[in-house]
């Protein structure tokens, strides 16, 4: 299998990790999380010489966002989130404005992603990992193969998880689904949160103080 590109561009006011990952052979890619400052993501890309197959939503809060449309109209790319967080990601606006925030209207969902399902660019694979309870439609994204690593959003930190008093939070489910879905991962796997710094599934397994 060809080597895994991965570049990850920090933004907007929430410091939301946004994150190319890309097939070094064929140089298709996804983009995780365009939150905002659009201008700092599509020189990303530029910088990378790649061509964006899907515009990958871990959940859809402002700060994952709000550069959708913008980093749409420049490079393209189908728009991909969970189903159950559409409401929120077509009511962008009215988020910002919670926050005193102001934003444009989001694109429309181009892909609704399932549970299990597998994306493909280039020579790599993600696998779809349905993570609700920081939202109802949060979702956390599996390189498969040797490159192996998750990309978690807002469900699971470096010792700690996602809030879950934000629209259809659920922090009992919340714990369920990193339980459920997560831990079971091998201890090795790095996991690479929507904020903040990295991690690996075995220590947040014996060192996360929610999970303990």
């Amino acid at each position: 299998m060809s080597e895994l590109i991965q570049q990850t561009a920090v933004v907007g006011p929430l410091q939301c990790n946004c994150t190319l990952l890309a097939c070094g052979k064929t140089r298709e890619a996804v983009l995780i999380d365009p939150g905002e400052e659009a201008p700092k993501i599509l020189a990303m890309l530029q910088e990378q010489g790649v061509k964006v197959k899907y515009l990958l939503h871990t959940h859809a809060h402002f700060d994952h966002i709000a550069a959708t449309g913008a980093v749409q109209a420049q490079a393209g790319g189908t728009v991909c989130l969970h189903r159950a967080d559409n409401d929120l990601f077509r009511n962008l606006p009215l988020q910002g404005r919670l926050f005193g925030m102001q934003f444009g209207e989001t694109p429309e969902v181009q892909k609704f992603l399932e549970h299990e399902e597998e994306l493909e660019f280039g020579e790599q694979k993600l696998r779809v990992i349905h993570t609700p309870g920081h939202s109802p439609g949060s979702i956390c994204f599996e390189v498969q193969g040797s490159d192996g690593r998750v990309f978690s959003g807002d469900t699971l930190f470096r010792q700690s998880v996602g809030r879950a008093d934000l629209w259809g939070g659920d922090g009992r489910q919340l714990i369920s689904s990193i339980r459920e879905r997560l831990l079971t991962l091998d201890g090795d796997v790095p996991v690479f949160p929507g904020h903040g710094p990295k991690t690996t599934i075995g220590f947040e397994k014996t060192s996360n103080p929610f999970l303990l």
